[in-house]
């Protein structure tokens, strides 16, 4: 970018009904919001111009979207702008937008993926791509530039549930690979839930898992009776809600394993273990080899539990469980 770019800016007044508000070729803010700026506006005025650009019969807005938005909501008519030549090119437009707006402030993930996705269009060589963004203080490491770039197109409600924290940018590029539609219902689920990372993969895992396995359509499996009760039931509160939507998939998808689990509780209760014993079955029921822990407090009372598991033993619900 040439160094007399901005200096070649003149200032002029202008109508803001010229200037094309539909053209986000060169926002990077994820911020729509204007209430911050409405007094500090009618009081004392644009500060800092806004930065435009003539294409045609409008004005671009290259820098400064939420200030006309504001002078909009003031119902000003016209502004005082920074007009650039409209010799300039396109890609240097679209530097002087990254760079004041990271000089304003650090960037959030999805407008440092606008920044890398806007640029990336300007670069078939990934060499080129990672020196522009270096000199504008992006990460210009291949392998996270390929991770964060794409997060942008993602649909709106999955770039806000990255925004607010409730999706993680490993999940994020976890539901960039299923069908729009699933994907942004998995975003409102995890919004909705507000779980971590590892119950968010699980829930995914086995919704996809389980629509494999019943040849369905993940979509078929999320609104599915109840899975759509659990969810929309008022007396529960987010964790309950958790709880019961994960052992409600892991049944479906381990039905046996679910079954298994059910007997053994049956049996085990049956057995009234007590406090100071516990049996301890294989995970998952996978494995044939059982556990038993036992807790005292001296002699006498471990020669008591002695008895109370030669009882056991006897027991034929043990026998039960030990079959299986």
């Amino acid at each position: 970018m040439r160094k007399s770019t901005v200096q070649s800016a003149h200032y002029q007044s202008i109508t803001l009904s010229g200037i094309d508000l539909a053209d986000d070729t060169f926002r990077i803010t994820t911020r729509t919001d204007v209430d911050d700026l409405l007094a500090s506006i009618q009081y004392d005025g644009l500060i800092a111009p806004p930065l435009l650009i003539k294409k045609d019969s409008a004005f671009i807005i290259i820098c400064g979207f939420r200030r006309i938005t504001a002078c909009l909501k003031l119902n000003w008519k016209e502004i005082t702008a920074r007009i650039l030549n409209p010799d300039i090119s396109t890609l240097d437009c679209l530097r002087l937008a990254i760079a004041e707006n990271a000089l304003q402030r650090s960037l959030n993930l999805i407008e440092t993926s606008r920044c890398l996705q806007k640029l990336s269009l300007f670069f078939t060589d990934i060499r080129h791509l990672t020196e522009s963004v270096s000199s504008l203080g992006l990460p210009d490491n291949p392998s996270i530039i390929d991770k964060i770039k794409n997060l942008s197109l993602l649909p709106s409600p999955i770039q806000k549930s990255i925004l607010d924290e409730t999706i993680s940018l490993a999940m994020a590029k976890e539901l960039e690979s299923l069908e729009t539609d699933c994907a942004i219902a998995f975003a409102r689920l995890f919004d909705q839930l507000k779980i971590g990372l590892n119950k968010q993969k699980e829930i995914v895992t086995w919704v996809k898992e389980i629509a494999r396995r019943e040849g369905l359509s993940t979509k078929e499996v999320m609104e599915d009776k109840h899975f759509v009760e659990i969810m929309t039931h008022r007396d529960l509160d987010r964790g309950q809600k958790s709880r019961k939507l994960r052992s409600f998939l892991r049944k479906r998808r381990y039905p046996r394993i679910a079954e298994f689990e059910k007997i053994f509780k049956i049996h085990h209760k049956n057995l009234n273990l007590g406090n100071h014993i516990k049996l301890i079955p294989p995970k998952e029921f996978e494995a044939t080899i059982y556990g038993l822990n036992m807790t005292f407090t001296n002699l006498e009372h471990l020669k008591t539990l002695q008895t109370r598991l030669n009882t056991i033993i006897q027991h034929p619900d043990l026998k039960k469980i030990l079959s299986r």
